[in-house]
This record gives structure tokens, sequence and C-alpha cells, in this order.
């Protein structure tokens, strides 16, 4: 099996490092990584400038892009357009549930993944702050790619998986499920500058709407969750509604 593998928190990401080493064992590994943190990134494509890829050992690169030109470079430049068997974006340092994953340059990677034709994976650590906690996860993505064909998933359906709480020596507990809700408050901060100009920060307090069967709801319950998901963002129904009405136009 060969195994494209990047990330968003940059190569030296200890998410990163305990995915690859795990990895490594059970396949062929290609690991391109941003040379730097680009979380929150999305699905950006840089467009505007060169990129450069450079050499981090056999098959490690680092790429002064995104997790997006990393996926980019990997498979039409690296590989000459030969598709991996697996793309796998993590481990990323903290949660991707809910409406996180429109923003994140992880979840992003596998979505690039998918529009290429390759089975793809994105995988966060809620329990960043535990570095034992990458271990076990990235010893559970290895046992759960060995059976991931067990699902026989369309390749346009990508997992987006977090990990909880890591409570003993390892994950063994799962669930699969649905997008969380993200209730957002106090988004926008301002502060003023020693000029006396403002300046702002994205930031502020969150809470979770309890939503029954959702990535949320399983994480803060313990459980590994597991959340199929894809691109297509066309609302059917709405369609079915809108072909009964008659405009004028």
């Amino acid at each position: 099996m060969l195994i494209l593998l990047t990330n968003d928190d940059g190569i030296y990401a200890e998410g990163l490092l305990s995915l690859e080493k795990e990895l490594r064992r059970i396949a062929e590994v290609i690991l391109v990584a941003p040379d730097r943190e680009q979380s929150a990134s999305s699905h950006s494509l840089t467009l505007t400038r060169p990129l450069r890829l450079h050499s981090r050992g056999e098959k490690r690169y680092i790429c002064d892009g995104t997790p997006t030109d990393c996926v980019m470079l990997a498979v039409h430049g690296l590989l000459k357009h030969k598709l991996p068997d697996l793309l796998i974006s993590g481990i990323n340092h903290g949660g991707n549930m809910g409406e996180d994953v429109t923003y994140s340059g992880t979840v992003a990677a596998a979505i690039e993944g998918s529009i290429l034709g390759i089975p793809s994976l994105a995988v966060s650590n809620t329990d960043s702050e535990n570095l034992k906690s990458f271990v076990a996860a990235a010893r559970f993505i290895a046992r759960f790619v060995r059976q991931v064909g067990k699902f026989d998933l369309p390749v346009e359906t990508f997992l987006n998986i977090n990990f909880p709480r890591l409570k003993n020596r390892r994950y063994d507990k799962y669930r699969f499920t649905r997008l969380g809700k993200r209730v957002y408050q106090d988004i926008i901060i301002e502060k003023t500058d020693p000029r006396g100009k403002n300046y702002y920060w994205i930031a502020g307090k969150s809470t979770w709407s309890r939503v029954k069967g959702s990535d949320f709801e399983a994480v803060s319950s313990g459980y590994v969750s597991i959340s199929p998901l894809r691109l297509d963002f066309t609302d059917y129904g709405a369609i079915e509604l809108m072909n009964r009405q008659k405009l004028r136009i």
C-alpha cells in the first residue's frame, strides 16, 4: 500500500510524526507537509507565486504552501499522476468537528484527495496537549487502515476522524457519526494599539449543541468519531421544492 501523508500543522508537528512512524510499519509512505502551520487555511490553493519543495529525507518533503498545495504537488509532481492507495491528513492538533470542517486545512487536504480520486482520511485529536494521545491515535489509525476497505465506500466519500481525550493506554471505542453544530459567541475581539488604532482578533467563545449521533456527542462521551463526508453541497430537497414553483422571468 502506498499512503500519501500530509497535515496543516507543519512537518515537525507531533501528530504527523507519530502517524508517520506507525504507518511506515505497515505501508510505503510519501510525506509532503507544509513548512509552517497552516491551520484554518481551508481549501486554499496558491496561484499568485511559485511553490518550492525541499527534501527532508527519503520520501519526505516540505512545501512552502497550503495542505492542498502539498497534495497537488505530491500527486502531479512527485508521483507523476500515479494515485496513492490512500491519503491521510493529520494528526491535527485540535478537533475538527461540525462547521469547523469548512475552515480546516486538515480536512481540505482530504477533500482534495477525494476530488483527485484517492480514498482519503482527515484525522484530528482533541487531546492535543497530551503527547501520549498522539501515539495511541496513530496506532488506532494504523489498525483502521488495514480494515478501511471493508466499507467499500465511493471515492467521493472521505472520512473525518476525531479522537477524544485519552483515558487509558489505547483508543478502542468508536462511533460512526454525523457533523455536529457549534454556536459561536463574541467572535470578534477588538483592541487598540499604542498609536490609538483599532485591530481585531477573530476568536471568542463557543458552545456545542447536543445533536444526537453527532461527532461532538461521540467525542465528549469518550468515543472516536468517524464521520463519512462528501464535497457535494447540493440541497436536493430544495431542488424539488423550487421545481414546484413557476417563476415569471
